[in-house]
């Protein structure tokens, strides 16, 4: 037992604390001083690439967290996946409180994002704006960033922000948060408008100094930075095509009654899931036959089917779904695989770090893939390529039937440069993606990268035993490869086919969360993780057993009946009159 002589005073903490950055260099100042005011001192703190936030001992924090201990620090900047993130989701913010003040009557919808780094909005309750009015809300966000505005952060109970939605008369919002399992949310505050938002924000307006506002179609599209030039605005790229494919998806979505999350976790709490689950795989098979007929119109002169689109967009299992179609019509297309056409590896070309560039097209002997098309087309007999461990070695040995047409599925199918002697009349070129139209409300989009990167996680951990950390790790990677080699040449494409389902999500959260949690704390990986974790919590969970086997998220989920199914190859290349060189 302690005497009171035995008794020592514990010493009170010191009032400064330090901020330890991955290359050794050291920050002190006062406790609990927002991490952002540390970080102004740097050399990096610069107008070129800003820091909009950090990692604090392994979390992802805004530049309005308080340091109140020792910590580990890394800068995020708008050029970081996380930085970009928070930039694009306080823009938006900045967009709608804008539009609010001047137009109080009406509302705009977030719909989905364009390749050349922006987002497509649509004015509901009034109609178009005009360019003057367009400009008119440009210079209201341009006014609010001049007043470097805070952004306010509270968290609050479910209810009380339930309860301010419905003073605004923003039902899906309050629909949506009447599935809320947490029982708080956290809320932000710009001027006199509240909202929620999956994901950081700037501490301020005047972080905001790159954005525009250009008509597109009947709306109009708020650009901002991509990550690679995070102080410049890319240029408009004509995206009809595209634009039409997000509109006929949004048409699926109001037939279905399902054009936001709170309708989608509505309709399974009522029971309606197989039916969604049903309407939503015929309107698949529609469009797949639709496209089909299309390939039968053209198969007199267009001989080459092209598939291509992004990682995990289900291009393997919607071109085995569109040759069944084509069987069904009297057309046995041969498969052809652009993978066999890779050159020997010494003569792969190499990225600037000196790893070998496989996505590159010049990876690929495309003189040798026009010739052997050019001739299979006009009826001769051709020896294929097969790509083995590395080497170009002689395959099968082909010879098409009268009218039989080729589908060749690979991500460089729209680049005009891959069959240069063929004309436009010649190939039919299909760009798949999954183009998701549904968002969680008007102002809170879904990522459709987010929802490959799902499938992605799924489908890599049950085919190739990866982890879920080896999958985000990677994914970085294949998005540079999918900017270079694959969005600059989607409306090249003939005809599109988008490949999201109003119900994926909630049929992928059963199966992607146990993998999802099994990423390591302190990781890069494990940020990515908890973000995906929780955007998965909005959706109620559906049970797999009703997706049907011939589902385009059973190459993700498994159990497709497409997985083994191959073509009959007529001709030469039956199994009885191939031959092995």
């Amino acid at each position: 037992m302690n005497t009171s002589n035995e008794i020592s005073q514990v010493p009170s903490p010191r009032a400064s604390v330090e901020l330890h950055l991955p290359d050794g260099r050291v920050l002190c100042g006062p406790r609990s001083t927002p991490v952002g005011s540390f970080l102004k001192a740097l050399p990096e703190w610069n107008p070129h690439d800003p820091i909009v936030g950090a990692v604090v001992n392994g979390e992802l924090r805004e530049l309005t967290h308080p340091i109140s201990m020792d910590s580990r620090v890394r800068l995020v900047k708008m050029s970081d996946p996380d930085g970009s993130g928070i930039y694009r989701r306080s823009v938006t913010f900045l967009l709608v409180t804008a539009f609010e003040e001047i137009f109080p009557a009406a509302d705009i919808a977030i719909d989905h994002s364009m390749s050349s780094g922006g987002f497509y909005c649509s004015v509901i309750n009034r109609g178009p704006l005009s360019k003057d009015e367009l400009i008119a809300v440009e210079g209201r966000m341009k006014e609010l960033v001049e007043a470097d505005l805070s952004f306010e952060r509270k968290v609050v109970p479910v209810q009380e922000a339930i309860d301010y939605f419905q003073s605004k008369n923003q039902d899906e919002k309050v629909q949506l948060l009447s599935y809320r399992s947490k029982g708080t949310l956290g809320l932000y505050k710009l001027r006199d408008r509240c909202d929620y938002h999956h994901g950081y924000m700037v501490p301020s307006t005047g972080y905001l100094c790159w954005f525009a506002l250009t008509p597109m179609g009947d709306g109009f599209a708020l650009r901002f930075p991509r990550r690679r030039a995070p102080n410049e605005l890319p240029p408009m790229p004509d995206s009809k095509k595209l634009l039409a494919t997000f509109r006929e998806y949004n048409n699926w979505l109001v037939r279905l009654g399902i054009e936001n999350v709170g309708a989608l976790n509505s309709a399974i709490k009522t029971a309606r899931t197989s039916e969604l689950i049903l309407i939503s795989e015929a309107l698949h098979e529609h469009r797949i036959a639709e496209i089909a007929s299309l390939v039968m119109e053209r198969s007199k002169e267009a001989r080459i089917v092209l598939v291509a689109g992004p990682s995990s967009s289900g291009k393997t299992t919607f071109s085995k779904r569109l040759a069944i179609q084509l069987l069904a019509q009297g057309i046995s297309p041969f498969p052809l695989e652009l993978d066999n056409y890779f050159l020997n590896r010494e003569l792969t070309p190499k990225d600037e770090n000196g790893e070998y560039e496989f996505e590159s097209l010049e990876a690929l002997d495309t003189v040798r893939l026009l010739a052997d098309l050019q001739r299979l087309v006009a009826g001769e007999e051709v020896q294929l390529p097969r790509f083995n461990f590395g080497r170009s070695e002689p395959g099968n040995v082909v010879k098409l039937e009268k009218g039989q047409l080729v589908i060749l599925e690979g991500i460089h199918g729209l680049n005009p440069r891959l069959l240069p002697g063929l004309s436009g009349r010649q190939t039919t070129r299909i760009y798949v993606s999954c183009l998701t139209q549904l968002n969680l409300d008007r102002h809170n989009r879904i990522s459709t990268t987010d929802t490959r990167l799902l499938r992605r996680i799924i489908r890599d951990a049950r085919d190739r035993g990866y982890s879920a950390q080896q999958t985000i790790s990677r994914w970085a990677s294949v998005g540079r490869g999918e900017k270079k080699h694959i969005f600059p040449y989607q409306e090249n494409a003939d005809e599109m086919f988008n490949s999201a389902l109003v119900y994926e999500l909630s049929a992928i959260r059963l199966i992607a969360e146990p993998l999802l949690r099994q990423v390591v704390f302190g990781t890069p990986e494990y940020i990515e993780a908890k973000r995906l974790l929780a955007f998965l919590q909005w959706f109620l969970p559906v049970e797999g057993g009703l997706i049907p086997d011939n589902s385009i998220l059973r190459e993700f989920i498994g159990g497709s009946i497409l997985k083994n199914f191959t073509l009959w190859r007529k001709g030469k290349d039956s199994a009885e009159q191939t031959k092995q060189h």
